[in-house]
């Protein structure tokens, strides 16, 4: 990977030899706290935030607070920061084409760098037959529009999705979700039509087991015998790697099965790329490791480093069956969202972010696996591809607890799942970064541990 943080100028909060992390108020300091009691006064109290932290400016995987501490970014705004903070070659394409152009509507009129984006997602497309793409301006926005197509492409009306599948907050991708019940809770009756099954089994894989005979299979057959006839089922949607329900990574053959009963069925297979594309798990889309392609892909968070982006990608012998009108963003593929979705694409061939996803991921999830061993009643799984990687700990309040005393030490984690801290720093991190996470995430483990066992 070349390093081209260095090579540009930089200021003196982001010089290269100041340590990382480097605290220099007790945490959170006083002007975060003016943050959170201006952002409490005024802002939804249905966003959902980690710990105390608010963020002023941000270099490769480098976070600074508005009082002045220095942060190792480990969650990268939730998997969206892919080439790291303020890549010199995205700030580039955004600032060029912010002078030209903020805003035209690719819905109405022919956008040149639209089309421009569409075509150079449509070649990393993991599907062997020509496909078509639509740009919309987040994950949840390709799910909606994803599940549009498959009901007005098949003329079915019933979806599946599965237990602990995070999908989106909007109405149509939130029931979907099924990870949390507090997502559902209060807003029914949700999107008729949505069916849920489980999904593969942690536990299995860790074991070894064929993961490709697991509850799903047995659920889906129930399904089809007593519910809902399986040409009736329009699609399946499927994160090749389940994020927000605790980063679980299938067994082999577990997406090869689910790929030929769709087959059997007429069944769409749709893979949510949000969280484990654009290069997380060391091949630009997840399911490409499995063998398996599907009809559609989505695609936001990591797409344009940081820029609202999403994509739906999908056969094109599926997206024509659609016509003028059917379906449109105002804002979806805006310019400058775009111009960075370009760069990010460049960056990651050009500095060979793929293989070193690989090479660094490998080193964290050794390291974790020796955290592993050191904190056995700690830390119950290790699992993850390249740089998504989840840790489980023993409880949930054990994993919040591993979170807090990360952020205390000056390391950015976030929770999954029922009790797992999820890694997933910019694919940018380097060796040395990683072991200093590393470290600090042993201290916050060990620390945590030890504080349960004394009952704190």
């Amino acid at each position: 990977m070349t390093d081209t943080t260095l090579a540009e100028p930089t200021t003196d909060w982001a010089d290269p030899s100041r340590p990382v992390p480097d605290l220099r108020t007790e945490l959170p300091g006083p002007l975060t706290r003016e943050v959170v009691a201006g952002d409490q006064a005024i802002t939804s109290p249905s966003l959902p935030r980690a710990y105390p932290f608010a963020p002023r400016r941000a270099r490769g995987c480098r976070i600074e607070d508005v009082d002045g501490n220095l942060f190792l970014d480990f969650n990268a705004g939730i998997a969206v920061n892919s080439t790291g903070h303020a890549h010199p070659e995205v700030v580039r394409a955004v600032q060029e084409q912010a002078a030209d152009l903020l805003h035209y509507s690719a819905s109405d009129f022919f956008l040149p760098v639209y089309s421009q984006m569409c075509h150079a997602l449509a070649r990393t497309a993991p599907m062997s037959e020509p496909v078509r793409v639509f740009l919309t301006n987040s994950g949840a926005e390709a799910v909606e529009g994803a599940l549009k197509l498959a009901r007005y492409a098949t003329k079915r009306p019933y979806v599946i999705s599965f237990f602990g599948a995070f999908h989106g907050r909007t109405m149509g991708a939130v029931s979907l979700t099924s990870s949390k019940p507090k997502y559902h809770q209060g807003f029914g009756p949700l999107l008729p039509g949505v069916l849920h099954v489980p999904y593969a089994d942690p536990a299995k894989v860790a074991a070894g087991e064929d993961a490709s005979d697991t509850a799903t299979f047995d659920a889906l057959e129930t399904i089809f015998r007593h519910d809902v006839a399986p040409s009736e089922v329009a699609a399946i949607f499927v994160e090749p790697i389940q994020g927000e329900g605790g980063y679980i990574v299938p067994g082999e053959g577990w997406m090869r099965r689910l790929r030929e009963l769709c087959d059997e069925h007429g069944i769409l297979l749709v893979a949510d790329e949000v969280q484990c594309g654009m290069g997380r798990t060391g091949t630009m889309w997840a399911i490409e490791q499995t063998g398996v392609e599907p009809d559609v892909l989505l695609s936001a968070k990591g797409i344009a480093s940081g820029l609202p982006l999403g994509a739906f990608i999908a056969k094109a012998s599926l997206m024509e069956s659609w016509g003028t009108g059917t379906h449109g963003s105002t804002y979806g593929g805006s310019p400058v969202p775009c111009a960075a979705g370009l760069a990010t694409l460049r960056v990651i061939e050009s500095e060979g972010l793929l293989e070193h996803a690989r090479t660094v991921g490998d080193q964290v999830l050794a390291g974790l696996r020796e955290i592993q061993a050191a904190h056995p009643e700690a830390v119950v799984d290790v699992r993850g591809v390249g740089l998504m990687i989840g840790v489980e700990l023993a409880d949930p309040a054990l994993s919040a607890a591993v979170q807090q005393a990360a952020f205390e030490r000056g390391l950015l984690v976030l929770e999954a799942g029922e009790s797992v801290v999820r890694m997933s720093p910019p694919l940018v991190v380097t060796p040395e970064e990683a072991q200093t996470g590393l470290r600090i995430f042993g201290e916050a483990v060990a620390a945590a541990a030890g504080a349960a066992s004394h009952g704190g």
